[in-house]
C-alpha cells in the first residue's frame, strides 16, 4: 500500500517529452506547459529531497502524526499539501479530504492561489480556501487552505474529526491561539482512538521541534535540508535609532543609491509606522537619480486584503515591502535579497484581572530575528541590516515568540471548548497552559453573559452563542436584539465593530474632517458606525467615498459580507428578525437595551465631569478617544456621565474606544444581580444599588418582566 500514492506522485508530473499527453489525474485534462515550468522550480525546493521520506511515513506511521521540521523558504507551505492530496488520492478518498490551516487569512488565500498553479488546477474546484467571509470551495474540493480559528470553530461545532483524511497544522511556531487549541483538541482525539483513520501533519520551524515532539509522544519527524546559499552576516547598529521609521527609510535609499541588485523587505513593529515609511519612501524615491525605474513600495500586513498578492507580481522595477510580524515564517519571497530589521514588534496582550489590552512594544524572538535574516541567503549572499546593537536581543530577546494563548482574551477560546463538552478548559491539553486566572476571568464573564448553566456547562443560550463568530459579549448583544426589535441595526453594528471599527488615522485635510463630521451621529459612536455603513451603501460601495473621509474600503467591504453571513446564520437558526427603524427615538432606546444586555462589563462613568472615566470593573481612570465623536465636536458639552465602551486599551494615553452614552438605569434592569453585587467598593456601585433598591420599591414593571423572561433561552427559540 505505501507505494500507491509514490508511484503516482510520481506518474502524474512527467517531463514533456517523455509524454506530451499526460494527464493531470486530479481533474483529468493534460498539463499545461506553465505546469512543467513550475515543476523544474519545485525540484529545486530543499523540501523536495524529503519528498519520498515524508510519503512513506504518512503512509506507514502507526500513530497517524508526522511533524515537519525546516526553516523558512524551504517550501514546507507548498509542497506538502500537494502530496498529502496525492496521498489521499491514491487512497480512493472523494472530496474534501485535505484541510490546511494557516494562522493568517492573506496566508490561507496566498497559498491556495500558488498551490492551484503548481497543480495545474482551476481555484474554488479542486483547490480552495475558506477565510472570513470569503469561502473560494466547491463540492469537488480535494486541498482546502482554511483559516486555524475557522477551522476551530468547525471543530467546536461538529462531533469527532469531520470528513479530513489528512489535516495539515502549518506554521505551528507562530503559536496562535487557534492552532496550539487544535493541537490539544486532536491530541485528545487521537488518544480516545476515535475512528477515521486521520492522519495529523505539523509544520514547523526547527526551533519549536522539540517541544511538538514531546507534546505528540515522539512522532516521526521529516528533517527538511537546509537551502542551498549562503547566509548574509547581520550588520548591527550601534545604538537603536531614535526613529524608527525614518532609520528604514535613509536604510532603503541608501541601497536604491548602490542601485544594488533584489529586492528589499523592511521590518517594522505596527501597522501605523509601517504606512508611515510607505508613505515617505514614495515620496523620496521618485526624486532618486536611478538608471532604473524608480522602486514600487508595497505595505504587508493583514489590512491588505487582496492587494497582497502584488508582493508576488513579477515588475521590471524593485520592489521595497514593508511588513511586521505577519511575513517572519510566511510570505516566503524568492526576490528578496535585502532585509532591514527594528528587531521589534508591537502586539496587544490582554491583561484578565482588569479586562483590559495591553500595546506592548518588545523585542523578538531570537527564532524570529534568525527567520528574517535568512530571508536574505543566496549566491551570492544578500545584506541584513539590523537597527539595534548585537546585545540588544541577546539580553533581552527570549527563544521563541510568545504562545498567544498565554496573551489573549480567552472567553471565546472557552466557549468553543465548552461546546466540545470540556468541562474544565484547564485540563485541556495546550502546548503551554494558559494563567489559571485567565481562564477563571473567561468562565466569569460567560457565566454573566448566561452561557452556562449551574453546572458549569453550556447553557441553551450559551449553545447559540457559540454558533457566532464573533466575541461572546457581542453575539450576546445581537441575540438581545431579537428581544428588543432593532435586529437590523444590531447586525450592521455586529459587522461593523468586528471587520471595520470606524477611523483608524486622524483627518488629512480640513475637507475630510468636515466629511467625517458628517457620519458622526449625536448618539454616539456606535450608531455613528451604522450611519457609515449605511452611507458606504448608500455610495454603492465606492473606493473613491472612502479615501475622501479616512475610511478603509476594504474593512467596510468585509463589513458587509459579514452582515449578510450574520443573516444568513439568524435566518437558518429561525431566530426573530425586525425592519429597519434606526433614527427613531424607540430604536434608540432598543438598540441601547441590546448593547448594554452584552457589554454590561464594559460601562464607566465620569466622576469628575472633565472625561476622567472609572471603569466599573476594576478602578482604572481612562479618557475617550481621539477618534470619538464626544471629543470631535466643535463645541463639546459636558461629557456623558454613562458610558459603555468596546474596547478599553492600556497604552501611552488609556483610553476607551467605540463610546456610547447610556442610562444608569438600564444598566440595573439589565445587568445580572449578582454581577452588581460583584463590583468592586466604588461610588458607582453606591449609586448603582441605590437604583436598583428605588426600582425594587416601586414594584416590577412590565419592562422589568420581559427582561427577567429573556433569561431563559427558549425566548429566542
Amino acid at each position: 500500500m505505501a507505494s500507491q500514492p509514490l508511484r503516482l506522485a510520481e506518474e502524474y508530473g512527467p517531463s514533456p517529452g517523455e509524454s506530451e499527453l499526460a494527464v493531470n489525474p486530479f481533474d483529468g485534462l493534460p498539463f499545461s506547459s506553465r505546469y512543467y515550468e513550475l515543476l523544474e522550480q519545485r525540484h529545486t525546493l530543499p523540501i523536495w529531497a524529503a519528498r519520498f521520506t515524508f510519503l512513506e511515513q504518512l503512509e506507514s506511521n502507526p500513530t497517524g502524526v508526522v511533524l515537519v521540521s525546516g526553516e523558512p523558504g524551504s517550501g514546507k507551505s507548498t509542497q506538502i499539501p500537494q502530496w498529502c492530496a496525492e496521498f489521499v488520492l491514491a487512497r480512493g478518498f472523494q472530496k474534501g479530504q485535505v484541510t490546511v490551516t494557516q494562522p493568517y487569512p492573506l496566508a490561507a488565500r496566498s497559498l491556495a492561489l500558488r498551490v492551484a498553479d503548481e497543480m495545474d488546477l482551476t481555484l474554488g474546484h479542486e483547490v480552495g480556501y475558506s477565510i472570513p467571509q470569503e469561502d473560494c470551495t466547491g463540492p469537488n474540493t480535494l486541498l482546502r487552505f482554511c483559516w486555524d480559528r475557522l477551522l476551530l470553530q468547525e471543530v467546536a461545532s461538529t462531533r469527532g474529526t469531520g470528513v479530513w483524511g489528512v489535516l495539515v497544522l502549518d506554521e505551528a511556531q507562530e503559536r496562535s491561539v487557534a492552532s496550539d487549541s487544535l493541537q490539544g483538541l486532536l491530541q485528545d482525539a487521537r488518544l480516545e482512538n476515535l475512528p477515521g483513520d486521520l492522519r495529523v501533519v505539523v509544520v514547523t520551524d526547527p526551533a519549536l521541534e522539540p517541544k511538538l515532539r514531546a507534546f505528540w509522544g515522539n512522532p516521526p519527524i521529516v528533517h527538511i535540508p537546509r537551502e542551498a546559499g549562503e547566509r548574509p552576516s547581520p550588520i548591527y547598529r550601534d545604538t537603536i535609532p531614535p526613529d524608527r521609521v525614518e532609520a528604514a527609510c535613509q536604510a532603503v535609499l541608501e541601497l536604491c543609491r548602490k542601485e544594488a541588485p533584489g529586492d528589499v523587505l523592511v521590518y517594522l513593529p505596527s501597522e501605523e509606522e509601517i504606512s508611515l515609511c510607505c508613505e515617505s519612501l514614495s515620496r523620496e524615491v521618485e526624486s532618486l537619480p536611478l538608471q532604473r525605474l524608480p522602486p514600487r513600495v508595497l505595505p504587508l500586513h493583514p489590512d491588505c486584503g487582496q492587494a497582497v498578492q502584488a508582493v508576488y507580481e513579477d515588475m521590471d522595477a524593485r520592489k521595497v515591502v514593508v511588513t511586521h510580524w505577519l511575513a517572519d515564517f510566511s510570505f516566503s519571497l524568492p526576490s528578496i535579497q535585502h532585509v532591514i530589521d527594528s528587531g521589534l514588534e508591537l502586539r496587544s496582550v490582554y491583561n484578565p484581572r482588569i479586562r483590559a489590552e495591553f500595546q506592548v512594544l518588545r523585542p523578538i524572538s531570537k527564532c524570529q530575528a534568525e527567520a528574517r535574516r535568512l530571508r536574505a541567503r543566496g549566491f551570492p549572499p544578500g545584506s541584513c541590516l539590523c537597527l539595534y546593537p548585537k546585545s540588544f536581543l541577546e539580553l533581552e530577546a527570549p527563544p521563541l515568540p510568545q504562545p498567544r494563548v498565554c496573551e489573549e482574551n480567552l472567553s471565546s477560546l472557552v466557549l468553543l471548548l465548552k461546546r466540545r463538552q470540556i468541562a474544565e478548559p484547564g485540563e485541556c491539553h495546550f502546548l503551554d497552559q494558559p494563567a489559571p486566572e485567565a481562564l477563571m476571568q473567561a468562565l466569569e464573564d460567560l457565566d454573566y453573559l448566561a452561557a452556562l448553566d449551574d453546572d458549569g456547562d453550556l447553557s441553551d443560550l450559551g449553545i447559540i452563542l457559540s454558533e457566532f463568530p464573533l466575541a461572546p459579549e457581542l453575539a450576546k448583544a445581537l441575540l438581545a436584539s431579537c428581544e428588543f426589535d432593532c435586529v437590523d441595526e444590531m447586525l450592521t453594528l455586529a459587522a461593523m465593530l468586528t471587520a471595520a471599527p470606524g477611523f483608524t488615522r486622524p483627518p488629512l485635510s480640513a475637507e475630510e474632517a468636515a466629511l467625517r463630521r458628517a457620519l458622526e451621529h449625536t448618539d454616539g459612536d456606535h450608531s455613528s458606525l451604522i450611519q457609515v455603513y449605511e452611507a458606504f451603501i448608500q455610495s454603492g460601495a465606492d473606493e473613491a467615498w472612502c479615501q475622501a473621509r479616512g475610511l478603509n474600503w476594504a474593512a467596510l467591504c468585509q463589513a458587509h459580507k459579514l452582515r449578510r453571513e450574520l443573516l444568513e446564520l439568524m435566518q437558518r437558526i429561525e431566530l426573530p428578525l425586525s425592519l429597519p427603524a434606526f433614527g427613531s427615538e424607540q430604536n434608540r432606546r432598543d438598540l441601547q437595551k441590546a448593547l448594554v444586555s452584552g457589554y454590561f462589563l464594559k460601562v464607566a462613568r465620569d466622576t469628575d465631569g472633565t472625561g476622567n472615566y472609572l471603569l466599573l470593573t476594576h478602578k482604572h481612570v481612562a479618557q475617550l478617544s481621539s477618534y470619538c465623536c464626544y471629543r470631535s465636536r466643535r463645541a463639546p458639552a459636558r461629557p456623558p456621565p454613562w458610558v459603555l465602551y468596546h474596547n478599553f486599551t492600556i497604552s501611552k494615553d488609556n483610553c476607551l474606544s467605540i463610546v456610547s452614552e447610556i442610562e444608569p438605569q438600564m444598566l440595573v434592569e439589565l445587568a445580572p444581580p449578582y454581577f452588581l453585587s460583584n463590583l468592586p467598593p466604588s461610588e458607582s456601585r453606591d449609586l448603582l444599588n441605590q437604583l436598583r433598591e428605588g426600582m425594587a420599591d416601586s414594584s416590577a414593571g412590565s419592562e422589568s418582566s420581559s427582561v427577567q423572561e429573556f433569561r431563559d433561552p427558549c425566548v429566542l427559540q
